[in-house]
């Protein structure tokens, strides 16, 4: 994908990002063999260490060995202190396919039209295919949001209406709201998007001043409403899914599960070969152990 939404993605993508957070992605990227590591979430958007920093990690080849994304946990020391990320990784291939909705899957393009960085790629060649996937999962989020969205309105209104829809079609729980929260604290990467991203789609966004009223003839709506229709029926399947999976293959869950109870309650969790292998079998005494500790204290 070339033209103005690929200069604009190639722009956000090469943010700047703690030299800390490029070497751990770096890391782990190279032990993987990955073409690329993107880093996003609300650590990109604040640019601090703590908490857990969110990547996905981009593989070579065409075939995924099973249901992606594959999920794990990692550490990595920084001075005295201790860097944590949440990994998911599959094919840079299959990245690119989702985001241009060609798959069943709602969650790449509706997660990477929001901010994201490219903090590492193998070459020029797979940055340039991480651009292109970007743009692309913006031209297919726009087009669903001309579709689900008012006759005419601002950006905004049309992004509302495509996150309000994007999650009521996921197996997860946000509050109410959580569109508005989402443009409001990526404000400046929503401005101007909207219209580059419909055109780039093939849609004439009717610009005019602040006001947006997508040009959509009823049968190329009809079609893409059509294909929503069938990932929302999906969608919540396939999450589940994938949280059934994650539940037996997530790599480091007994030490992200140890971390998480001990910054949230006080309570240190020690982390057994016993935990590591099985965390599913060790949670019941780790619950009970926390029963015991909060009546404790």
């Amino acid at each position: 994908m070339t033209g103005a939404l690929a200069e604009r993605i190639a722009a956000r993508l090469a943010v700047p990002v703690d030299p800390a957070v490029a070497t751990f992605a770096r890391a782990l990227a190279e032990a993987a063999g990955a073409r690329a590591v993107l880093f996003y979430g609300s650590n990109l958007r604040t640019g601090a260490l703590e908490g857990v920093l969110d990547f996905y990690l981009l593989l070579p080849g065409a075939k995924e060995s099973a249901i992606w994304p594959r999920v794990s946990y990692h550490e990595r020391a920084h001075g005295t202190a201790t860097l944590r990320a949440k990994v998911a990784t599959m094919r840079l291939a299959t990245f690119a396919k989702a985001a241009s909705g060609a798959l069943a899957d709602t969650t790449i393009w509706a997660r990477f039209v929001q901010p994201s960085a490219l903090i590492w790629a193998e070459d020029d060649a797979a940055r340039g295919e991480v651009i292109a996937a970007i743009a692309a999962a913006a031209a297919t989020a726009a087009r669903l949001a001309a579709a689900l969205g008012p006759a005419s309105g601002t950006a905004e209104d049309y992004w509302r209406a495509l996150f309000r829809a994007t999650y009521s079609a996921e197996f997860r729980v946000e509050k109410q709201g959580r569109e508005n929260d989402i443009l409001s604290v990526n404000a400046d990467h929503f401005a101007g998007l909207l219209p580059l991203a419909l055109e780039a789609a093939g849609i004439d966004p009717g610009v005019e001043g602040a006001t947006l009223a997508p040009r959509l003839p009823s049968a190329q709506r009809a079609r893409i409403t059509g294909w929503w229709k069938r990932r929302r029926r999906l969608g919540k399947p396939l999450n589940l899914l994938r949280l059934v999976k994650a539940s037996t293959t997530f790599e480091g869950a007994a030490r992200y599960a140890a971390w998480k109870i001990e910054r949230h309650t006080g309570m240190p969790v020690k982390v057994t070969p016993f935990r590591e292998r099985f965390p599913l079998l060790a949670a019941p005494q780790v619950l009970f152990d926390l029963w015991h500790y909060k009546r404790r204290t």
